[in-house]
């Protein structure tokens, strides 16, 4: 039990604090990124972030503790979720701040972007028009399993690995619009890169499928 202050402002204090040490490794920045997808199990948390069972484990006892995350068993397996969708919210603030004040930050993006400006993404309410008027090609660039759980309505799914063969198969005439698993996921932006110097009109959508989950837009799992 953690003790707390006699001061209710250092009190207070003393909780936030605890959901910024949470935040405060890489990791579970990762897990926090898988589990916006939907919820996982241990071993599918480590397969996916490249960290031990053991390691796993104790990231996400540190992010239960902040409340970030909560869980519940199946079986003997237990299976996490992101306890509020507000988390959402916060990952991308930390974006913005870094993005704005971070030199070392910008130097990472514009590398994504072969040192070049990348062009503005796409609004999730813009692409949604677009994908009403069938002007728009939507490629999910997220791994086959996340995409069967759950995709933006009409996207193709492609990795990275296997963009450069699904190159014929686009419409040069059609900007096409690229997204993955939300702010800190990259294979969005170096996907833009690869079809831009293809000669395709590429730009990335703002946020990524739990986004556009987020606001109410429909979703469709494989085998709907």
């Amino acid at each position: 039990m953690r003790l707390v202050s006699t001061s209710p402002k250092i009190a207070l204090l003393e909780e936030y604090a605890l959901v910024a040490r949470a935040l405060s490794a890489p990791a579970r920045l990762m897990l926090l990124e898988q589990l916006a997808q939907g919820e996982r199990g241990v071993e599918a948390l480590a397969e996916k972030t490249g960290l031990t069972l053991a390691n796993c484990s104790q990231h996400l006892q540190q992010l239960r503790r902040a409340a970030l995350v909560t869980s519940r068993r199946e079986g003997k397996a237990v299976i996490y979720r992101l306890t509020d969708a507000k988390t959402l919210d916060l990952m991308d603030l930390l974006r913005v701040v870094a993005e704005r004040n971070l030199a070392q930050v910008d130097q990472i993006l514009r590398g994504l972007s072969d040192g070049q400006d990348a062009p503005e993404p796409i609004t999730r309410e813009d692409l949604a028009k677009r994908l009403a008027e069938g002007s728009v090609t939507v490629l999910d660039v997220r791994p086959a399993d996340e995409f069967a759980a759950g995709h933006i309505p009409g996207a193709r799914n492609t990795t990275l690995a296997e963009l450069e063969r699904h190159l014929s198969t686009l419409d040069p005439s059609t900007e096409i619009v690229a997204y993955c698993r939300g702010p800190y996921c990259v294979y969005a932006h170096q996907a833009v890169t690869a079809l831009r110097k293809h000669g395709f009109n590429a730009r990335r959508l703002e946020g990524g499928l739990p986004e556009w989950r987020e606001d109410g837009r429909k979703v469709l799992v494989n085998g709907d």
